[in-house]
């Protein structure tokens, strides 16, 4: 089969990329290269690598010709710039997902598998979040993934396009560029700790977050490309635990045998204060559950 994957030059989308080749597909990537990265791509003579951007219609139209399915990874994924340009935000995480689905209907793609975000839950206090659930966007951002959901949605019930939305929670792995203020958290922290510097911590270091490794969200976008049941609605991509920040870097801390000693700043604006998940449904509609422990998950990016 043919595949296109969106931002597939970036963190999530090449993990996917390198799935898919690996199980025999051939793979076109749309990617602007605004944060992915030349490198990430897979050296393959079945990836054809498109240089555009997802917010300009006929860009994606050209590059869903003959293309069976469609993995959309593309994204403004940094919340403070969102909130710094909600206009970007929109053309991109937005339009540039209605322009990915109404070239799908056009051309007759079979399932497109979007990269929703825990995002859209807001800072509704009740845990852990599930699907059915009131939701509260508070940036672009998360207005913007939700729209998106909706838009799903409705292609899926209006005109056929099977849709999957999947709700990433907390994402780490291996290329996750910790040159970015806005990247990973693991990824800024380990990367501070090997140049010897002093990590921060934004707020008290008591929210918490639901991690989730990179080949377990990889597993759970191939599952959704397939499960019968799965067109049509939403699901939470993560473990279902739960990990403050001070514990986080606590950890890394002492998988690299160095001091647990952050600087402290002011919380961030859109800054969530607990987030965990509840993955029922995918357990039921997917067949998918994580199978990549925390610790196992960071020896893992350690290493790569």
């Amino acid at each position: 089969m043919r595949y296109l994957v969106t931002g597939g030059a970036g963190f999530i989308g090449s993990h996917i990329t390198e799935r898919l080749l690996a199980d025999g597909h051939q793979v076109r990537i749309l990617d602007n290269f605004s944060t992915g990265k030349h490198e990430n791509i897979p050296d393959s003579a079945d990836v054809e690598v498109i240089a555009g951007d997802v917010g300009d219609y006929d860009t994606v139209c050209a590059a869903m010709a003959q293309v069976d399915m469609v993995f959309h990874e593309a994204a403004i994924a940094s919340v403070p710039e969102t909130v710094g340009n909600p206009l970007a935000s929109e053309r991109v995480n937005y339009r540039g997902t209605v322009n990915i689905l109404e070239a799908a209907r056009h051309a007759g793609v079979q399932r497109v598998m979007f990269a929703c975000s825990a995002a859209v839950y807001g800072d509704l206090p009740e845990l852990p979040k599930r699907e059915d659930m009131p939701v509260k966007p508070m940036t672009p951002y998360a207005i913007d993934k939700l729209a998106s959901e909706h838009a799903c949605q409705a292609y899926y019930h209006l005109y056929g396009l099977e849709t999957v939305s999947l709700r990433y929670f907390n994402v780490f792995g291996p290329r996750q560029d910790p040159s970015s203020p806005y990247s990973g958290v693991i990824s800024i922290f380990s990367d501070f700790l090997n140049h010897g510097k002093q990590p921060t911590i934004y707020g008290d270091g008591e929210q918490t977050r639901d991690f989730v490794y990179v080949a377990d969200v990889v597993e759970a976008n191939i599952r959704a490309s397939t499960a019968s049941e799965a067109p049509g609605r939403s699901f939470n991509v993560a473990t279902g635990g739960t990990l403050s920040i001070n514990e986080l870097l606590k950890t890394i801390c002492d998988i690299k045998g160095q001091p647990f000693s952050p600087q402290y700043k002011p919380g961030r604006d859109g800054d969530i204060k607990h987030s965990r998940a509840d993955i029922s449904a995918a357990r039921e509609y997917l067949g998918w559950q994580p199978t990549v422990a925390f610790e196992d998950g960071l020896l893992k990016l350690f290493e790569a």
